[in-house]
C-alpha cells in the first residue's frame, strides 16, 4: 500500500533524513521517500505489518508533526478536492512569531550595544548603579522572543536525544547556552553589588550574551519565512492543474436535446456536446462531426491537430474547428489530466532536496562542538579548578560557537544573487535551485513556445513573374479573414502591411483542409494537398516547394484562383532570435541539450539540426517527458527542464530544476524552479552562471563564518590559560562574531558586481523581413472573362449632405477595386464606377452601407 502524508517541522536535510530513518523503523516498510521541498512523505508498506497511525507516530517520536492525505477515488470527489495547504498554518505562526520577535530584537540591541556606538541610555541602565537593572531588563525582553520560538527548542533537543542533531539543535544549544551564560552572570553581578566589587560588577556588564540568543532566533525564523513562502507558490501547481477541468457538461439526450450537467456526474458512455472555442470535458471519441483541435495544453503541438468521426480526444483541450459531439470514454482519475495532476505530485514528493552546505557543516560541528563543550568541563574539573570555572569554560565554548555569522551566510548570499537576478530578469523561487544549477549535465527543452515563437507565421512565399505580392493578398486575405483557424490568422497577420480593398461574398471551409470562396467574381481556394486533389486542381508545378516545405517541418498552403494554383505559402513556427546563440553557449559550458517535442519527427529533426541540439525526442505525450527524464537522471545526471506550457509542469517538476518563461502558463511556472522573466532563453546560460558565483560566494561565507569561532574556540577551552594566563575575553568574542557577520555581508555584497555573460538583443516578434520571397520560373495567366469587357455602373445614394460625404463615399468604392474609375456627384446623389473587373450590386451596396449611407438602386450603364 502506497499513501502520502503531510509533514511539518522539518527545516533541513538532517531532519529529512531524521523521519526516514523513524519510518524506516517500522515493520513491513518497503519505501520511504521524504520531499523537504513540499513537507511531505510518500511511504509503501504491507498494511498487514504496520497502520498509518503508526506510522504518524514514529515521526511524532522523532520530533515533527505528520497528518495523513486522505486519497479520494471518485470523479466527484477529485472534481471537488482542494490540494491542501500544508505551509499556512506554518506561515501564520512564523509571521506571528516575527511581529514580537523583530521589535523586541531591535529594542534589545539598543540596549546591549548602542552605547558602544556613544547612544544615550535610560539613568537607571546606566553605569554601576544601573548594571543589575542593565542585564535583568535584557533577560525580560529575551524571555518572550524565545517562548514564541519556542519550536526550535522542542526540535532541536528532541533530536539530540534521538542522536540525530540538526539545523535546530544547533540553534536550541547556541540560544539556550547565551540565555543560561547570561543570567548565570546577572546572579554573579548581583552578588557582586553586595560586597561593592565595582571591578567584577563592570565585567559582569559586559559578560552578558542574551542579545545573541535573540539574534539566533529571529534572524533564522526570518529565512525559514520566506522559504516557505517559495515551498507554498510551488505547490500551487497542482490547485491551478485542477482548475483545467471544465465544470460544466452538455449531456446528449435521448431526443437529441441537450442539457448542462455538472462535470462530475458525467458518466462512461454518454455523449457529450462541444461547441466551438469550449472546452472538451472528458476524454472521448468523436461520434459526430469533424473538427480541429488545440492539444497544446497537454501534447505541446504547436498547430491544432485534425480530428474526425472515431478520433480519441483528451479532455480539457480546446475545439478549434466545428460542432461535435464525443462519446465519453474515461471520468474521473482516469483521465490523461487527472493522471499528469498525479505525476506532478508524485515528481514533487521524489524530488531530492539540496543538501544544504550550512546543514552539512552543522552535521558535523554540532556535535564537535558539543563534545569539546563537555570535554572542557571535565578536563578542567578534573584539574581541580572548581565547577563554577569549568562551567565557565563550558559554556564559553558554546558561545564562541554561535551560529550568528552561520545563519547570515547562506541567506546573504543568496539575497543579493537573487536580487541581482531579478534585477536581469531571473527569478529563482528559492536557495535550492540557486546552488543546484551550477552542476548541470543536461538541459531539456520544451521546443513549442520555448525555443520558438508558440504561433505560426509566414516564413515562405512562391510567386510568378507576372503575379505581385500585393495582388496576391488581396485575393487571400479577404477569405482567410472568414477563418478562425491559427493558419488562417497568421496569413491574415501577414497581410496586414497590404492594403486589401477586396471582398469574400462567399465562404465555405472543410476543416481539416482549407476554404473556398468567392473574390471578385473568381473563385478562390486555398488549402492543402488533399484539398486541391478533391477539387482536382493541378498543383504539380508547385509540388518540389511544397515538399521541400514539409521537409523543413512546415506546413505549405496552395493558393488556387480560378482552379489555377498560383502560389504556395509556407507557414511554421519559427524560432526565437536567441535559440541557437543559447545552444552554442550550453555546449561551451560542457552541457549536453536535448529537444521534447509533442510536433512529429520531421519537424523536431529539422529543428535539431538548425539549433545543433545533441539530442531531441518527437511524438512525446506529458508522461513520455516524464519518463525521458527519469532515464536521464537515471544516469547521475544533473538536469535542468526548460518549458512553458502545461504538458511540460511533470518535466518541470521531475527535474533537478525547472525553469519556466514567464509567458508560459500559471501551471508551468508553479511547477518550476526558475523563471525568466523576458523570456529569453539567453538567461538560461546567465542563470547557470549566476548559479556558479554565488555558490563560490557561500562557500567563502561560510569560511568566514566559522573561522573567528574556529580559532577562538582553542582559547575558550582555556589551552592558553596555564602558560599564559589566557582566557577567552566575552568582548573579544562578541567582536569575532561581529567581525565573521561583517565579512560575511561585505563578501556577499560583491555579488553586486554580477554582470550576463550573454546578452544580445531578444525580439519577440514576427519578422516580416525575414519571410523567403521565391519567384515560380513561369507566368501563370489568370481567367480574364471578366475582364473582356468593362463594367458600369450608376449607384443612387441618399444620405450625402456636403463634400466630406462625397469624399467618403468615393473612398468606400475605390477600395473595391483600387483601378476602377469613380465619379461622385454630391448634386445628383448618385455614383459611377468604371472597372474592369466585375464588382457585385451586394459588395457595392455593403460598402456603401458600412460607410453610414443609403442605396436606393444600381443600374447598369451601356
Amino acid at each position: 500500500m502506497k499513501q502520502t502524508f503531510d509533514i511539518r517541522g522539518m527545516t533541513c536535510s538532517a531532519c529529512q533524513n531524521a523521519v526516514t530513518r523513524a519510518v524506516n523503523k517500522l515493520d513491513g516498510i518497503d519505501n520511504v521517500n521524504v520531499s523537504l521541498m513540499t513537507n511531505s512523505m510518500s511511504v509503501d508498506y504491507d498494511e498487514n505489518s504496520t497502520t498509518a497511525e503508526q506510522i504518524v507516530q514514529s515521526v511524532k517520536n522523532a520530533g515533527y508533526d505528520a497528518t495523513l492525505k486522505q486519497k479520494k477515488n471518485s470523479s466527484k470527489n477529485i472534481m471537488q478536492e482542494k490540494t491542501t495547504d500544508i505551509f499556512a498554518e506554518e506561515l501564520k505562526s512564523m509571521s506571528y512569531r516575527l511581529k514580537i520577535s523583530i521589535p523586541l530584537m531591535i529594542l534589545l540591541m539598543y540596549i546591549s550595544m548602542g552605547h558602544m556606538l556613544g547612544l544615550p541610555l535610560p539613568f537607571f541602565l546606566d553605569g554601576y548603579n544601573g548594571s543589575v537593572n542593565f542585564a535583568l531588563t535584557q533577560l525580560l525582553i529575551s524571555i518572550p522572543v524565545i517562548f514564541v520560538n519556542r519550536a526550535y527548542f522542542i526540535r532541536g533537543f528532541k533530536s539530540l536525544k534521538n542522536l540525530t542533531p540538526n539545523m535546530d539543535t544547533l540553534i536550541a544549544l547556541g540560544s539556550s547556552a547565551a540565555l543560561l551564560y547570561g543570567t548565570y552572570t546577572l546572579y554573579k553581578m548581583s552578588y557582586a553589588m553586595s560586597f561593592s566589587s565595582m571591578e567584577l560588577v563592570m565585567n559582569y556588564r559586559h559578560n552578558l550574551y542574551f542579545e545573541s540568543s535573540v539574534m539566533i532566533l529571529t534572524l533564522i525564523t526570518v529565512g525559514k519565512y520566506f522559504e516557505t513562502k517559495s515551498k507554498r507558490k510551488t505547490s500551487n501547481a497542482i490547485s491551478m492543474l485542477k482548475d483545467l477541468r471544465p465544470k460544466i457538461a452538455h449531456l446528449i439526450l435521448s431526443d437529441n436535446e441537450s442539457q448542462d450537467i455538472d462535470i462530475e456526474d458525467v458518466k462512461v458512455g454518454e455523449i457529450l456536446a462541444v461547441k466551438v472555442g469550449e472546452a472538451i470535458p472528458l476524454d472521448g471519441i468523436i461520434v459526430k462531426g469533424q473538427t480541429s483541435i488545440d492539444q497544446s495544453s497537454i501534447t505541446g503541438e504547436s498547430l491544432p491537430v485534425d480530428k474526425k468521426e472515431k478520433d480519441s480526444v483528451i479532455g480539457s483541450t480546446i475545439n478549434k474547428g466545428s460542432y461535435i459531439e464525443i462519446k465519453v470514454s474515461k471520468t474521473g482519475s482516469d483521465t490523461l489530466l487527472s493522471k499528469i495532476i498525479d505525476l506532478v505530485n508524485e515528481a514533487s514528493i521524489g524530488k531530492p532536496p539540496i543538501q544544504s552546505l550550512a546543514d552539512k557543516i552543522s552535521g558535523i560541528f554540532v556535535p564537535v562542538v558539543i563534545s569539546i563543550s563537555l570535554l572542557s568541563f571535565i578536563y578542567w574539573m578534573l584539574q581541580g579548578m572548581g565547577i563554577e570555572f569549568a562551567l565557565n569554560i563550558a559554556i564559553s565554548v558554546l558561545v564562541i560557537s554561535c551560529p550568528c555569522a552561520l545563519g547570515l551566510a547562506t541567506p546573504v548570499s543568496v539575497m543579493v544573487a537573487t536580487g541581482m537576478g531579478a534585477k536581469n530578469g531571473i527569478l529563482f523561487k528559492d536557495a535550492s535551485s540557486l546552488e543546484t544549477l551550477k552542476d548541470t549535465d543536461v538541459v531539456i527543452f520544451d521546443k513549442t513556445g520555448t525555443l520558438t515563437l508558440g504561433k505560426p507565421v509566414v516564413t515562405d512565399i512562391v510567386l510568378p513573374k507576372n503575379i505581385s505580392e500585393n495582388k496576391l493578398f488581396n485575393f487571400v486575405v479577404p477569405v482567410e479573414k472568414k477563418s478562425q483557424q491559427p493558419i488562417a490568422n497568421a496569413i491574415v497577420n501577414y497581410g496586414k502591411k497590404f492594403d486589401i480593398s477586396n471582398y469574400s461574398s462567399s465562404f465555405t471551409e472543410t476543416s481539416g483542409l482549407g476554404v473556398n470562396s468567392i473574390v471578385q467574381e473568381k473563385n478562390i481556394t486555398i488549402g492543402n494537398k488533399k484539398l486541391m486533389e478533391e477539387k482536382k486542381i493541378n498543383f504539380s508545378d508547385f509540388e518540389k516547394y511544397s515538399d521541400k516545405f514539409a521537409n523543413q517541418g512546415k506546413t505549405p498552403i496552395y493558393v488556387a484562383i480560378d482552379k489555377n494554383v498560383v502560389s504556395v505559402i509556407a507557414v511554421a513556427d519559427t524560432l526565437k532570435s536567441t535559440s541557437k546563440d543559447t545552444i552554442q553557449a550550453l555546449k561551451n559550458f560542457g552541457i549536453k541539450t536535448y529537444m521534447l517535442t509533442g510536433d512529429n519527427e520531421k519537424t523536431a529533426k529539422y529543428i535539431a539540426e538548425i539549433l545543433g541540439l545533441d539530442e531531441y525526442v518527437s511524438n512525446v505525450l506529458p508522461h513520455e517527458k516524464d519518463e525521458v527524464l527519469q532515464k536521464i537522471k537515471s544516469d547521475s545526471k544533473k538536469t535542468v527542464m526548460v518549458g512553458d506550457g502545461i504538458n511540460d509542469a511533470v518535466a518541470l517538476t521531475r527535474a533537478d530544476i525547472g525553469i519556466s518563461l514567464s509567458s508560459g502558463t500559471d501551471i508551468a511556472i508553479g511547477s518550476s524552479d526558475v523563471i525568466l522573466m523576458k523570456n529569453d532563453l539567453q538567461d538560461v546560460v546567465n542563470a547557470i552562471e549566476l548559479s556558479k558565483k554565488s555558490v563560490k560566494n557561500i562557500k567563502q561565507n561560510l569560511f568566514w563564518a566559522f573561522f573567528y569561532n574556529v580559532i577562538c574556540i582553542p582559547l575558550a577551552f582555556g589551552l592558553f590559560y596555564k602558560h599564559f594566563g589566557l582566557l577567552l575575553n566575552p568582548m573579544f568574542a562578541a567582536a569575532a562574531m561581529s567581525f565573521s557577520s561583517i565579512f560575511v555581508v561585505s563578501n556577499a555584497l560583491r555579488l553586486r558586481n554580477y554582470k550576463p555573460i550573454l546578452n544580445k538583443t531578444y525580439v519577440n516578434s514576427d519578422n516580416h523581413s525575414e519571410v523567403n520571397m521565391i519567384v515560380f520560373d513561369k507566368n501563370i495567366e489568370i481567367s480574364n472573362k471578366m475582364e473582356e469587357k468593362q463594367m458600369k455602373k450608376l449607384v443612387k445614394i441618399e444620405g450625402m449632405m456636403c463634400g466630406h460625404c462625397q469624399a467618403t463615399v468615393e473612398k468606400v468604392l475605390k477600395k473595391l477595386d483600387e483601378n476602377a474609375n469613380v465619379t461622385v456627384s454630391l448634386d445628383d446623389k448618385n455614383a459611377v464606377i468604371e472597372s474592369n473587373n466585375q464588382i457585385s450590386d451586394e459588395t457595392i451596396k455593403n460598402a456603401v452601407t458600412d460607410a453610414g449611407y443609403e442605396v436606393i438602386e444600381i443600374n447598369e450603364i451601356a
